[in-house]
């Protein structure tokens, strides 16, 4: 009783509220002024046209009896009058008592108090012994993979949320979530930002500015990772405070344009682990095609290891049998100067310099063209916006103004001969159609996509694209390696570089003997132990209890290692 009497208090302290509540009662004393004029009309018409007498009490008692329809029938009018009135009254009390009485107290009082309820379930603050936390200022596109990444890691986060009422139904849903307003200094107080590890600013570009202000008014040396939309924002968020600013789109564009395969062929690199250089390059029109990974002598040769293989789009673990083809992109793994020696090897083949198709103009597509110009490859872009034509003009060798969906415009802007199609729309829908339409008309092609939903993945590689990124899948990579200090390596998508330690079923066991390829289908790429990293690993190599293993895969091959081997934290 006390907790309620308290809530109550609560409640009817908002001003909102109190409104409401004022409302509800100006109704009420309406419907008693009703209800009190009837009982009058009664004894009037009782009195004076029946001749009959009834007290007060009575009057009010036949009243509400007829305006709640419950009719007892014990006191009636005989006369034509006094079943008019009746009538009059059951008609007002229909109306007064049983439609407009329950929607105004259930829209000035119970639903205000329900949603009081909720607002009371979000919380303010974190628990006082909180640190080494994440602040999450936005519940967007990155943030559920973020926090996925986090939580493997066993790092503690919290979203800042504006709107109590989405803040308790994130609560409801199992997010760490703080309500209060980002551009609050009490708000970082309560979220104890003096403690946290990193904020990350995901909002608009002048909200993160302001956010960057707020954070560094409380907490002068957090690091601050913020994301911008526009480029022109990035030396304002960097003035502001911010440690490092993301221009994601501006990246998404630049990691799309390092997976063709135009020009001549040779190894790009994806991403960098201490000494190791991840890269991905082409065997098509090469002596390696048809060749197995042993035949290839590439570990011999060079001293680089292939520890996986896109075909089509899909990662594939690979053995010393695993057969090129000729749509075969290896990922190899080596220092820089191996990798220098592979491009010599590669340097000669598969030279295709027509240009590069590139569809959609916006941002993203901008961004691709312009990274595909600093890389001397020629471009040709799509889009059917005219307005875009002259913006366009300055980062592509050509532009083409109609539908991508128009095989004419498609032969017109050199499907036929182009090397690679990047499709970088923002509509998921139209990447599918149009990655479907581009096989057909060219079965050669390499088909890099951009999608928005991570549940487009599986449509569009049965559609035909080699590669596909997401915006939130890059923008949870380059966060999170922010975060533990190291380079990004952005595989694809679903696909992470990640440490987990080795468990103890597999102590003293060799690599080979381990059977974590076969298994799971991760692919191990190094061993770290003491701080020291072997990136040479061989089948032969003894793993040890207490070091760690690095692998390249996704989720769900995570889950399998932890249920085969074992659960262990990774990282």
């Amino acid at each position: 009783m006390k907790f309620l009497a308290s809530q109550l208090a609560t409640f009817l302290s908002e001003r909102q509220a109190q409104q409401n509540v004022r409302a509800l009662l100006k109704y009420l004393a309406f419907l008693v002024a009703i209800i009190l004029l009837y009982a009058v009309l009664f004894h009037v018409i009782k009195a004076n046209v029946e001749g009959e007498s009834h007290s007060w009490v009575t009057g009010v008692y036949w009243t509400l009896t007829v305006m709640s329809t419950l009719g007892f029938g014990d006191i009636t009018f005989h006369s034509d009058i006094g079943r008019v009135f009746s009538i009059v009254v059951l008609m007002s009390g229909i109306v007064l008592l049983l439609i407009v009485l329950p929607f105004v107290f259930i829209r000035h009082f119970y639903a205000p108090w329900l949603e009081a309820q909720v607002r009371l379930q979000a919380p303010r603050r974190v628990p006082p012994e909180t640190s080494g936390h994440v602040l999450i200022c936005a519940w967007d596109t990155i943030a559920p993979g973020l926090v996925e990444r986090l939580e493997q890691r066993g790092i503690p986060y919290f979203v800042l949320e504006g709107d109590v009422a989405r803040a308790a139904t994130l609560r409801g849903e199992g997010i760490s979530v703080i309500a209060g307003e980002l551009e609050s200094c009490a708000t970082y107080q309560a979220a104890q930002v003096n403690r946290a590890c990193l904020v990350l600013a995901n909002c608009a570009d002048t909200t993160n500015t302001n956010i960057t202000l707020t954070v560094r008014e409380v907490a002068p040396e957090v690091p601050i990772v913020a994301v911008v939309e526009d480029e022109d924002s990035i030396d304002i968020l960097e003035l502001s405070g911010a440690t490092h600013v993301l221009p994601l789109k501006q990246r998404l564009g630049e990691h799309l344009a390092n997976r063709i395969n135009a020009g001549h062929a040779q190894a790009r690199i994806v991403g960098r682990y201490h000494d190791l250089i991840i890269a991905e390059f082409t065997v098509r029109n090469t002596p390696l095609v048809g060749k197995s990974i042993r035949d290839t002598k590439l570990r011999e040769v060079f001293g680089i290891s292939v520890v996986a293989v896109w075909e089509r789009g899909r990662l594939l673990p690979t053995t010393p049998d695993t057969r090129l083809s000729n749509s075969s992109v290896p990922i190899a793994v080596g220092t820089e100067a191996q990798m220098e020696k592979l491009d010599e090897l590669l340097v000669i083949y598969d030279t295709n310099y027509n240009p590069v198709l590139v569809i959609g103009g916006g941002k993203v597509g901008a961004a691709t063209a312009q990274a595909l110009r600093r890389a001397e490859i020629k471009v040709h872009i799509i889009d059917h916006d005219e307005s875009l034509r002259g913006p366009l003009a300055a980062v592509a060798d050509r532009v083409f103004i109609g539908d991508a969906a128009d095989r004419s415009v498609l032969e017109h802007a050199g499907l036929a001969e182009a090397p690679a199609v990047l499709l970088t729309t923002n509509d998921d829908a139209m990447n599918i159609y149009l990655a479907v339409y581009c096989r057909r008309l060219n079965p050669d092609l390499r088909i890099v996509s951009r999608i928005t939903r991570e549940r487009n993945l599986e449509a569009i590689h049965r559609a035909g694209a080699d590669f596909v990124l997401s915006y939130a899948s890059l923008g949870v990579e380059t966060i999170y390696s922010s975060l533990v200090g190291r380079e990004s390596v952005v595989l694809g998508e679903t696909l992470d570089l990640f440490h987990v330690p080795v468990p103890p079923s597999l102590a003293g066991k060799t690599l080979a003997a381990s059977g974590i390829g076969a298994r799971t289908g991760l692919n191990v790429i190094a061993v770290r132990n003491n701080g020291h990293v072997t990136t040479n690993i061989a089948p032969s190599l003894l793993l040890e209890s207490g070091s760690e293993l690095v692998v390249i895969g996704d989720v769900r091959q995570r889950h399998a290692f932890s249920e085969a081997f074992g659960r262990a934290r990774a990282g």
